[in-house]
């Protein structure tokens, strides 16, 4: 993203840096009220069940998405013995990418809708662009998170793919060596490995299956 500044696309850079903010402000959101949902207030009780970007927006987790290409909102923080099921942390893990998915869809479909419509506002240049990466930063958020490496949610949905005799193993191992593995791979991108290509390709692909509006 710093090349954007360096070329001059400052525009470019806002909206992404826009459509970034709000992506994960929502993302952050939907963890806070599905735990809220399960009967867990501890987000609720810190102030994160809001729509407010600032109570979600970590400066240096943003700063790295700048620099680096990778970054994090604040995890939302949770209270497993408040939980009123044992498979509450599978629900809460998955509300933040299906809250992103949910966006993509929305949004793309509406977009779609209104200018299947013929409706002049939504079909100016910088309308399209905006929708565009607002749809397209969001499935690449949800693709990331989804990524089964700790601390990023797939690796708390994991465990229920897994036989039971393998979940706790997979689990200790995960929260042990994650981290590392997935700082390793942000280095690794950083570096020229196509790591990241490969999640922007896969959310290009994805826009054909979230289309709804003929």
């Amino acid at each position: 993203m710093i090349a954007l500044i360096t070329q001059g696309e400052y525009v470019l850079f806002a909206c992404l840096m826009a459509a970034l903010i709000a992506s994960l402000t929502c993302h952050e959101f939907g963890h806070a009220w599905v735990a809220k949902l399960f009967g867990d207030d501890t987000a609720e009780q810190a102030g994160r069940l809001s729509l407010n970007p600032l109570v979600h927006v970590d400066l240096m987790g943003l700063a790295m998405v700048v620099l680096l290409g990778f970054g994090y909102a604040k995890p939302v923080p949770t209270s497993p013995h408040k939980f009123s099921r044992p498979s509450a942390d599978l629900w809460i893990s998955a509300a933040g990418p299906m809250m992103n998915l949910l966006i993509a869809v929305v949004t793309w479909n509406v977009f779609l809708t209104l200018a299947h419509a013929g409706v002049a506002f939504v079909q100016t240049a910088a309308v399209v662009g905006f929708v565009e990466l607002l749809v397209f930063v969001n499935l690449l958020l949800m693709t990331f998170n989804l990524i089964p490496i700790a601390p990023l949610d797939g690796h708390y949905i994991l465990p229920y793919a897994l036989p039971p005799s393998a979940r706790a193993r997979v689990t200790y191992l995960n929260q042990r060596f994650g981290p590392l593995l997935l700082l390793s791979l942000i280095g690794l991108s950083i570096l020229g490995v196509p790591i990241l290509n490969r999640l922007l390709s896969f959310a290009h692909l994805m826009i054909p299956w979230i289309t709804l509006v003929d």
